[in-house]
């Protein structure tokens, strides 16, 4: 078979480190080179824009707009799609998504006169239930990277040709994959810009089509890193004396005689794809992101300047959109913009300011208030409340403090900040769900530790300080209508922290609080709320079902080792994550299973996930992340509070 090829460049003016001043010399210095790469070299190249973007390049340079249009309807090259805005998707709400697509086909269809046909996936964050949005946008195929999925469904080993060709998503829609691959867009960088010689791009071309890779995706990435610096790293190098687009248009003119290359255009690569259907993901991997491991799911839900702040507040716009059903399409469509993935990484100061701003605005306009995490001190006595349907003691040692009704039985560790030592619901026999695994229950030392349920635990490298709840406590004991609330304070060196347990008499459910009064966002990580499942409580297989962006729940099978919460350097903290878009997640068996449930917009809190198979039992742990620590990751700011409900569910 005739070796082929294809492309596609992504365009994207809101670029972090771009500033607005800089955005007609975008235009001029990249735009317009990649246009005239399409005209020269005859390549049927794709070209992915926002809505968002297509717009202000319209108002920044209408000729260039009108030059993609004419090749556009001449067939000598073609619109990709993603929406009105890059944002990520696994961690949006479904409503959002939907708005984002929507306002995106209108933008294309009134500027272009075209709707796009193929969606590139925004960063390469990809969960099954894109596959259902895309296809009832109107998207015939999506783009995603092809390494990743592999590193997801475990056959990063084996060969190309072996991967499914088809996404399937969680509500039976199935589309084709066109695939990027992260290492052959990094190559063609690095040789435009003068990292490697040309020689050795070319070798390591042909060593891929000699291993039977006959269908090449060699570029599927940004085109602002040619001829320009964005500004993002210090480190950056100059652009190439020779001209990088000239340097791209000579090296794919010599690879193409070299190796005989048929070039097709996105629509036709993805025709060729005739393979199986699967789901692209695994409970290892829930959300596969572009690149190599720094690039996870973190990188905008936890980190930059105040990811989880920003987070926490469009959750809290978009559900008052949805609850009192606006369609005002200017509305959604400001809120897309501050979903907008690039204010959540390396945005300049200036921006960082207009998007607070325009929060401000919207928030304003609909009512709904910025307030973020709780203060002062839990209240109550320091004796419990005499409550009808709930029984109060401490065990004879002081230690343990048990609390029971007729829906639960739950203990309490005062030695060790209130962290729950058992969980029990009345719907499971009252069996431990949940609860704290004592030093030496597993035979192996690299498990010879406690694991509690419900702490806290701040990691700050920089300081090389390790920050935790597990310290004496006298809990204070409130009345909460008919339902009891207890509370501790710990003090820390960086500021207290604040404890609830809030439980009710008839309710089989207790909601835990935190939050951090007077503290400042460092650069490390924040994991709160860690729910550790208890042996023998939901005898295997494990399931983990939540919604990553979409109206229903994806299941995933925990079937073998998993770590998100695994470090893959002293600057990045962590591996993946869950949306969990609707702020949910329900874990157990076939049997029972229990539900934690938070609201983001108070929260947006990242969960994750570890499961560790040993002996006797596997050690499985659900995380709550308020802040990871990576590149992007800004100190200061106000840390929030979070409110996890672990209920029963059958």
């Amino acid at each position: 078979m005739q070796p082929r090829a294809y492309s596609v460049f992504h365009l994207n003016l809101a670029f972090s480190s771009i500033s607005q001043e800089q955005r007609p010399d975008v235009v001029e210095r990249c735009y317009h080179p990649l246009l005239d790469l399409v005209e020269s070299a005859g390549l049927p190249l794709g070209i992915e824009l926002t809505g968002w973007t297509l717009q202000q390049v319209q108002e920044i340079d209408p000729g260039w707009v009108e030059r993609f249009k004419g090749l556009i309807g001449a067939g000598r090259c073609e619109l990709i799609g993603s929406g009105r805005n890059q944002l990520i998707g696994p961690l949006v709400p479904h409503a959002v998504n939907v708005w984002n697509q929507r306002l995106g086909m209108e933008i294309y269809e009134r500027v272009v006169g075209f709707r796009p046909r193929i969606a590139l996936v925004n960063e390469m964050a990809f969960s099954s239930s894109l596959v259902d949005l895309y296809k009832d946008a109107g998207y015939e195929g999506l783009i995603m990277d092809r390494d990743n999925v592999r590193l997801a469904l475990g056959i990063e080993d084996r060969p190309v040709g072996e991967v499914p060709t088809h996404a399937l998503g969680p509500g039976g829609a199935s589309l084709p994959v066109l695939w990027s691959d992260s290492i052959l867009f990094q190559k063609l960088q690095q040789v435009a810009h003068g990292d490697i010689r040309e020689s050795d791009y070319l070798d390591y071309l042909h060593g891929r089509l000699e291993s039977g890779d006959r269908l090449l995706p060699l570029y599927m990435n940004d085109a602002e890193v040619f001829d320009y610096r964005p500004g993002r790293f210090g480190s950056e190098s100059r652009p190439h004396s020779e001209g990088e687009w000239r340097r791209i248009e000579r090296v794919l003119a010599a690879v193409t005689e070299q190796e005989e290359l048929e070039w097709l255009s996105p629509t036709q690569a993805l025709a060729a794809s005739d393979g199986a259907e699967s789901p692209l993901v695994s409970a290892a991997h829930p959300i596969p992101v572009k690149k190599q491991a720094k690039y996870n799911l973190g990188r905008w839900a936890v980190t930059g300047r105040n990811d989880t702040w920003i987070n926490t507040m469009c959750h809290r716009l978009a559900s008052h959109l949805v609850t009192g059903s606006d369609d005002d399409p200017d509305r959604w469509g400001r809120l897309c913009d501050l979903w907008a993935t690039d204010l959540r990484t390396h945005i300049t100061e200036d921006r960082w300011e207009q998007a607070e701003r325009d929060l401000a605005g919207l928030a304003n306009e609909l009512g709904v208030t910025l307030e973020y995490g709780l203060q002062g001190s839990p209240e109550g006595r320091p004796e419990p409340p005499t409550l009808n349907g709930i029984d109060v003691a401490r065990d004879t040692e002081g230690i343990m403090l048990k609390v029971e009704t007729a829906s639960i039985r739950l203990t309490l560790n005062l030695r060790r900040g209130l962290t729950v030592h058992s969980l029990g619901f009345a719907s499971h026999g009252f069996a431990p769900a949940v609860g704290t695994i004592p030093h030496g229950f597993f035979s192996t030392i690299a498990l010879g530790a406690d694991f509690y349920t419900g702490g806290v635990v701040v990691e700050i490298p920089g300081e090389q300080l390790r920050i935790t709840d597990l310290e004496w406590v006298e809990p204070s004991f409130e009345q909460v209508g008919s339902g009891l609330r207890i509370g501790a304070e710990i003090a820390t060196a960086h500021g207290p922290i604040v404890k609830t347990i809030t439980l009710d008499a008839k309710a089989e459910s207790v909601t835990i609080g935190y939050s951090f009064p007077g503290w400042k966002r460092p650069l490390g990580t924040i994991r709160v709320g860690t729910l550790t499942l208890m042996p023998g409580a939901f005898p295997s297989p494990i399931r983990l079902e939540c919604a990553n962006g979409g109206p229903d729940r994806e299941v995933f099978a925990i079937d073998g080792r998993v770590d998100h919460t695994r470090a893959t350097s002293r600057l990045i903290s962590s591996t993946a994550g869950l949306g969990a878009t609707d702020g949910s997640i329900l874990i157990g068996d076939g049997e029972r299973r229990i539900v934690a449930a938070w609201d983001p917009g108070d929260g947006a809190v990242l969960p994750m996930l570890s499961h560790e198979p040993s002996h006797p039992e596997a050690l499985t742990r659900l995380y709550f992340s308020l802040l990871e620590m990576d590149d992007t990751a800004h100190a200061g700011g106000p840390v929030g509070s979070f409110s996890l409900t672990v209920r029963s569910s059958r």
